[in-house]
């Protein structure tokens, strides 16, 4: 069995481990100095590489060609444009067939809702809102109900990429919640005075 793949190499002398060395269980010996390594590879290491679909080329005359690759077959047409586009220019894209450029003009003019290019990260904007005004406290006023406001939505957004926790939103709660229990001692006690 071959690869046309980099095999790794022995911690101990540097020199590639072989096909053999790695299909076997355990741990395998390196066949140049014996010393143990473990590998874990994962089995596509062995298959052979996958190519894409190649534009087919066009057979009989009066065949549809693709508006990008003129001597390939066209497959389908752009539901966008209506372009003409071989195998390997039409980009599927759920239920739709998109050109390269409809797909890269819809991206850039927010026109395909199902990319998603950026997230709003909810938790991050109630924190700061939370922690910047408290700085200036008259503007809590204003920043607080933000706060409050963009926490809660980011119990119901979905989340960054990346897994984060919800900490930053119970914080920005917690945080919002100070000025205005001040926000009320202060007005409690100005009715007080006022009545």
């Amino acid at each position: 069995m071959t690869t046309n793949t980099p095999l790794p190499v022995c911690t101990k002398c540097r020199l590639p481990l072989t096909v053999e060395a790695l299909l076997t269980p355990g741990f395998p010996a390196c066949p140049s100095c014996g010393a143990e390594a473990r590998v874990e590879i994962f089995p596509a290491l062995f298959l052979p590489p996958k190519r894409g679909e190649a534009g087919e080329a066009i057979m009989l005359d009066g065949e549809s060609s693709c508006f990008y690759h003129p001597q390939k077959r066209a497959a389908v047409p752009c539901d966008a444009c209506g372009r003409f586009l071989c195998a390997l220019c039409d980009v599927h894209l759920g239920a739709e067939h998109l050109c390269p450029t409809c797909l890269e003009a819809g991206r850039r003019k927010g026109k395909i809702t199902t990319l998603e290019n950026r997230r709003m990260l909810f938790d991050d904007a109630a924190l700061s809102t939370a922690v910047l005004p408290i700085l200036v406290f008259p503007f809590t006023f204003i920043a607080t109900p933000l706060a409050f406001f963009f926490a809660i939505r980011s119990f119901k957004a979905p989340g960054s990429i990346l897994p984060r926790t919800r900490i930053r939103a119970w914080l920005a709660l917690a945080i919002a919640g100070a000025p205005l229990a001040l926000w009320g001692v202060f007005l409690n006690k100005v009715s007080k005075e006022i009545w």
